[in-house]
């Protein structure tokens, strides 16, 4: 490793070199010289010879009156050691020493290419799942980490190098390791939802949320690179009886899910069937309606063929205003039954209402405006459609609508629709349809007396 001079004061050093196997830090001192014993072990002679494999990086440390100074030489290098390679010791040592006097300094060679190894094991400890707080689990973890070094700096300034023992090292990130593995396991259940019982199976996620967390923290507080964190087991106790308890409550918490899943189930189908139901007795109704309306047409008909025929309207004669509005009541009611028989054609092609017009009549909301229209428009030879008591009706034709507004059945305040509107609106806010609610004129006066040719 190297020689000293018996005559003069300080190493005569051949060569300053590394020839350890497995090491992070290790530091170089003279053959025979022990550790922090005696200042020789720092004196370097100018001109020794420096080698550094690749891999490696040599750090000389000088410490002087203002702080302590460094020069580090990365690997591979096989050199004299002279100022022109190492800027620090141009400025210490300078042409003063003539290559004669050695000069004080701490030689470190520093591990960059290796990978260090620590197995870890944490023995059991108590994991609750936070569906049932009062229960907890013994779990036991076994695992690997490796890390290497990469920022030589940070290493120097977060260690102590000039007593540095690796077993040491290993000993305090072990103990760092097991901690911070034991806290994350305990809380794994609640912060990222893996249950208790599919923990042993979730070692390579659990593996890989750790190695995340835990390799800031080994740059800032080691100096050093967490490479890869491994878990080997998870391992529960399943003789205890802190385990048998918990799979018992775990299984009775499935089997009351999983009757409340089949109840809800059932109420589904009980609605379901309901609605089937429902649908067939508002057809029965709208088919029962449909035959009413044609018997007031019918009353209608033998109504007109029994109006006295007299022209002056006294029963001898032909009375044509009675007959007109006979025809303007009939027509109205028969657009009226056209539209119940769409409106009864679409629903039994369409129970839930999704085919044609819309089903449900347009109904104000909480602000006392309209809901909105539907989404699918009707055929387009529809005119208006009317909603009257929560049912619609229709179409009608302008002139229907007009005749319904003048016997009153169709007020202002009636919602209607018609193709082209994006909202159910009230008649009177419709500007076609306004004028209809205007003053009524008043009937025709009673025809002329005959006069007698």
């Amino acid at each position: 490793m190297g020689l000293f001079s018996k005559k003069k004061e300080g190493g005569l050093m051949d060569v300053i070199r590394c020839d350890e196997e497995n090491y992070l830090v290790w530091k170089w001192r003279p053959n025979g010289e022990v550790l922090n014993s005696t200042k020789k072990e720092n004196a370097i002679r100018y001109s020794s010879t420096l080698h550094v494999k690749d891999g490696e990086m040599c750090v000389f440390v000088y410490k002087q009156k203002d702080g302590v100074l460094q020069d580090f030489i990365m690997g591979p290098y096989e050199d004299t050691i002279k100022t022109a390679n190492f800027p620090v010791l141009t400025s210490i040592v300078g042409l003063a020493f003539g290559g004669e006097s050695p000069f004080p300094a701490e030689v470190y060679f520093f591990n960059l290419q290796g990978n260090n190894q620590i197995k870890f094991a944490v023995p059991y400890f108590d994991v609750a799942d936070p569906r049932f707080l009062d229960f907890t689990v013994p779990v036991a973890v076994r695992g690997q980490i490796t890390f290497n070094l990469t920022d030589v700096k940070q290493f120097i300034k977060l260690n102590r190098l000039v007593d540095f023992d690796l077993d040491q090292f290993r000993r305090q990130v072990g103990d760092d390791v097991k901690k911070f593995v034991k806290g994350f396991v305990t809380n794994c259940p609640s912060e990222h939802g893996i249950s208790v019982l599919q923990i042993e199976r979730k070692i390579v996620e659990i593996s890989d949320l750790i190695q995340a967390r835990l390799a800031p923290h080994f740059a800032d507080d080691f100096g050093v690179n967490l490479k890869r964190l491994d878990i080997s087991a998870i391992e529960i106790d399943k003789e205890s009886e802190d385990y048998k308890e918990f799979v018992h409550v775990t299984k009775e918490q499935q089997k009351i899910q999983a009757e409340q899943v089949g109840r809800r189930a059932q109420i589904d189908t009980d609605i379901y069937e309901k609605q089937g139901h429902l649908g067939t007795e508002q057809q029965f109704i709208q088919a029962h309606a449909i035959n009413q309306q044609t018997e007031v047409l019918k009353v209608a008909a033998e109504s007109m063929g029994k109006m006295p025929s007299g022209m002056g309207g006294n029963g001898d004669g032909f009375n044509p205003a009675g007959m007109m509005m006979g025809m303007a009541m009939g027509g109205a009611m028969a657009g009226q039954m056209t539209g119940m028989m769409n409106q009864m054609t679409n629903q039994i092609q369409n129970p839930m209402g999704q085919m044609g017009q819309p089903s449900m009549p347009p109904q104000p909301n909480a602000m006392g405006q309209p809901m909105q229209a539907p989404q699918t428009p009707p055929p387009p030879s529809v005119q208006y459609n009317i909603s009257v008591n929560g049912q619609t009706f229709g179409p009608y034709t302008f002139q229907q609508m007009q005749q319904m507004a003048q016997s009153g059945q169709l007020t202002a305040n009636s919602y209607v629709w018609k193709q082209g509107m994006a909202n159910w609106d009230m008649a009177g806010n419709v500007a076609e349809l306004a004028t209809l609610f205007g003053a009524v004129p008043p009937p025709p006066p009673a025809m002329p007396p005959q006069q007698n040719m």
